[in-house]
């Protein structure tokens, strides 16, 4: 899979690029490891490898293995595992290896591998120092221990941890070959940047905008969404054209038009808030779909229900103030109406990211431009359908 070049990571490539191949491979060990790839893979090829040059083998290698995963997977965030022993070493054999690791690396816990390279068991570091020194580590190690898999998306490894809260994972492949380590500050760090990024993605502010991103550049990321949104837009002004009639005879709707919209466009909100809390930190489980859209539904139904009394009364005395003769039927039209918008809302705000994930695209990606054009076309549509049909 070729390698995204963020612009981001673009725009510090470029800062990179005027300083020496020491200082960048300094400053890039710095930084998350996704992050340092971004950058690699924006640097000019021969920079590189002088970088790669300046640092040491483990982490030089380290990187060109990241460099072979997809980006947004546990392996482009590993780090190399250097506290990594055999299992007949002994407990002083491992502190005195570990006194010159600890000099120029963090390390967090041991990791005991066979000749092979599979992995055996962890090693803390109270087990350590609370046990014999001529005990083995075979024998104080902890087996069957939890470890990612390199090609796992971050937002599934997420979920996986969630309830360990390690500060360090193992990272192994399908074979249980210990291939690096990831840590959980750098998968929440990038995991946080990307919920940040969620209420953007929502109506097409892409991800890697930034309040420093050059005017030209964030207007080639918004335009387009917004050229998106007009067409959408043109839907709902659609639906009033074909009801022009009713509007003339009935000036009196005109003013509730937007009545309608806003709150069937808040209730599809709250829908699309909440499903998307659910994907992100993984509480919806597989099956449990048709219960929440369910669950919107009936909440679109009461909430309609109920706020629709107070629109409807509202209509009411609007409608007699003008001298409308039909003030209770366009009182009974808009609280009808409100039900109707609020129940598909609250779908929609469910639907349109389930079926986005369904798709393989980001549950998030523009999904405020589609609620919108869903809210406004059914509550005009039903505000004006119903009044053309009730109201004669």
């Amino acid at each position: 899979m070729p390698l995204v070049k963020t612009q981001s990571a673009i725009e510090a490539a470029a800062l990179l690029e005027q300083h020496p191949a020491a200082v960048i491979a300094s400053v890039l060990g710095e930084l998350n490891p996704a992050f340092t790839q971004d950058i690699l893979a924006a640097l000019p090829r021969g920079l590189v490898d002088g970088v790669m040059h300046e640092v040491a083998p483990q982490t030089a290698t380290q990187w060109q293995r990241n460099q072979t995963y997809a980006e947004g997977s546990i392996g482009r965030m590993m780090e190399p595992a250097l506290a990594v022993f055999p299992p007949d070493m002994t407990v002083a054999q491992a502190v005195a290896e570990l006194r010159a690791l600890v000099k120029i690396a963090f390390i967090t816990y041991g990791y005991v591998t066979n000749a092979d390279g599979h992995l055996l068991g962890v090693i803390t570091m109270r087990d350590l120092l609370f046990s014999e020194d001529d005990s083995r580590l075979d024998a104080l190690m902890l087996r069957d221990a939890f470890a990612l898999s390199p090609e796992l998306a971050l937002a599934d490894a997420m979920k996986l941890v969630l309830d360990r809260h390690y500060p360090v994972y193992p990272v192994r492949d399908a074979q249980g070959i210990l291939l690096g380590l990831v840590r959980g500050q750098a998968m929440f760090q990038e995991r946080a940047f990307d919920i940040t990024a969620q209420a953007g993605s929502m109506v097409g502010v892409e991800k890697e905008e930034r309040l420093a991103t050059r005017l030209s550049q964030s207007f080639k990321f918004r335009h387009p969404w917004l050229q998106l949104n007009l067409l959408t837009a043109f839907a709902a002004g659609a639906v009033v054209g074909i009801f022009e009639g009713t509007i003339e005879k009935l000036v009196v709707l005109a003013a509730f038009l937007p009545v309608l919209a806003g709150q069937s466009g808040n209730t599809g909100c709250q829908a699309l808030a909440v499903t998307l809390r659910g994907l992100t930190l993984g509480e919806l489980k597989p099956g449990a779909e048709r219960a929440l859209v369910m669950k919107e539904a009936l909440l679109g139904l009461y909430n309609g229900a109920s706020t629709g009394l107070v629109a409807g009364l509202g209509m009411f005395t609007y409608a007699t103030i003008q001298g409308s003769p039909h003030a209770l039927m366009l009182a009974f039209v808009v609280w009808l109406a409100l039900v109707g918008a609020c129940v598909v809302s609250g779908v929609c705000g469910a639907m349109i990211p389930l079926t986005l994930k369904r798709f393989g695209a980001d549950p998030a990606t523009a999904s405020s431009i589609f609620l919108t054009t869903a809210t406004d076309v059914v509550s005009m549509g039903l505000l004006l359908g119903l009044a053309t049909l009730i109201v004669r």
